[in-house]
């Protein structure tokens, strides 16, 4: 069964509010047993809605959701900065409303904070599909930074708490994210799938600006069975996050086999981050068939000193173990094509990094691996085949003046450290310096 949402009052102006409508939608389809939302013909403002069982929410190549500036309602040819006064002195949040949430201790998530534009939660057979757009507004959320002020990318979060996440699920099994193009993101993270099985993006853009923080692409976290491929993701923060932060679950659970194939990334922090502070066990995951296109970090599995992440943080001795990178392209790296390293520090606690395998790792950027274990937790068993690293020259390579999470001075030395790590062997790699 299909049900248009123009069919319940809808308005496709991109200035009516319509989350209601959208959302009787959603709530009438669930109650017939389940079909299509159909989002067509339009700009569709909403704020947060809500997908439910056997829904397919499904936005036509002529459809666009636009996510609410959250406070009031703006008349066409105000300016973005008009806009971003309106959030600026919203004191209730009102189009994202943190509502209870029975999966998860809202309290113990990151930034303590569970609003999306689409939530759901503890749902089966949901589903985001088409060649429409979700366009997330978020030049509502962001402000240039003024000149003379530090900061480690050229905008920031507006002093409000903006949106967290795009999309949020959590607690759901058989999602599908298929063909959609989400866009503008306001500073929060795209996707975020926590403690889900059985979920499939295929042929998915996630276009947000790589000029803006925070906006990862898309972030598995205690999630099973997981398959991103044949995917374009572009953004400011890490494009592909594989973690099993358990703090905000009843219980702790595992994120593994995780497979993620045939994709293009380009992201001013991270190609893929793996793991971060305190999270539990990640194991059995796969990476192949990708290129990496001007990112900071290509392959990340980093542990920072707690201190820096004061409320995205697990708590559990982490294991990633597992895991197999092969036939990837980095071309652009402007920090380390491949980091694996655990901080000095007693409150990041680590049972062990082990069994990471990468073959056919081709790169070229302004340095080499950086290997670092700690005395009492070295990695164990790292192991690189056919791979091809190529160190650029500064005026060669990205210099890191336009690079948004890489602001700063090009690196010094592009030498390669290796320090506590039991068992690593190079078989057939080349080591490349201009």
């Amino acid at each position: 069964m299909t049900f248009n949402i123009k069919d319940f009052g809808a308005v496709g102006d991109g200035r009516t509010l319509n989350t209601a409508a959208i959302q009787s939608a959603i709530d009438k389809c669930t109650a017939s047993g389940g079909g299509s939302v159909i989002v067509s013909g339009g700009t569709y403002m909403t704020g947060t809605i809500v997908l439910k069982d056997n829904v397919d929410l499904h936005i036509e190549a002529d459809g666009r959701l636009l996510g609410s500036p959250s406070c009031g309602r703006y008349e066409e040819g105000d300016d973005p900065n008009a806009r971003r006064d309106l959030v600026a002195k919203a004191a209730d949040y009102g189009d994202y409303p943190d509502f209870p949430k029975k999966h998860v201790c809202v309290d113990n998530l990151p930034r303590h904070r569970g609003s999306a534009l689409i939530f759901a939660e503890e749902q089966s057979n949901i589903s985001i599909t088409g060649k429409g757009v979700i366009d997330a507004n978020g030049e509502c959320f962001i402000e240039k930074v003024p000149e003379g002020v530090n900061y480690w990318m050229p905008y920031r979060r507006i002093d409000a708490p903006t949106p967290p996440r795009v999309v949020f699920f959590t607690g759901c099994r058989n999602v599908v994210v298929e063909d959609v193009t989400m866009t503008n993101q306001p500073a929060g993270w795209s996707y975020w799938i926590h403690d889900c099985d059985y979920v499939n993006f295929d042929r998915v853009r996630i276009l947000a600006k790589v000029e803006y923080p925070n906006n990862d692409g898309i972030h598995i976290n205690c999630s099973r069975n997981v398959t991103v491929s044949n995917s374009f993701i572009n953004c400011g923060d890490d494009a592909i996050i594989v973690r099993a932060n358990n703090l905000s679950l009843k219980e702790n659970k595992v994120c593994e086999r995780v497979t993620v194939t045939n994709c293009n990334l380009t992201s001013h922090s991270g190609g893929i981050r793996i793991g971060w502070v305190n999270d539990g066990v990640i194991r059995n995951c796969t990476f192949s068939n990708l290129v990496m296109t001007d990112t900071t970090v290509g392959v990340s599995i980093s542990f920072p000193k707690k201190k820096y992440s004061p409320s995205d943080f697990g708590r559990e001795a982490t294991l990633v173990e597992n895991l197999v990178f092969s036939n990837i392209v980095m071309d652009g790296t402007y920090s380390f094509p491949i980091r694996i390293n655990i901080e000095e520090d007693p409150e990041l606690h680590i049972n062990a990094i082990r069994n990471i395998y990468f073959s056919n790792i081709h790169t070229r950027g302004l340095r080499l691996p950086f290997l670092v274990g700690r005395k009492d937790n070295p990695l164990e068993n790292i192991k690189f085949s056919d791979c091809t690293f190529e160190v650029l020259s500064p005026e060669n390579g990205n210099d890191g003046r336009s690079h948004g999470a890489a602001y700063g001075k090009a690196p010094e030395s592009p030498k390669m450290e290796v320090v506590h790590v039991n068992r690593l062997s190079f078989n057939n790699t080349d080591f490349i310096t201009h």
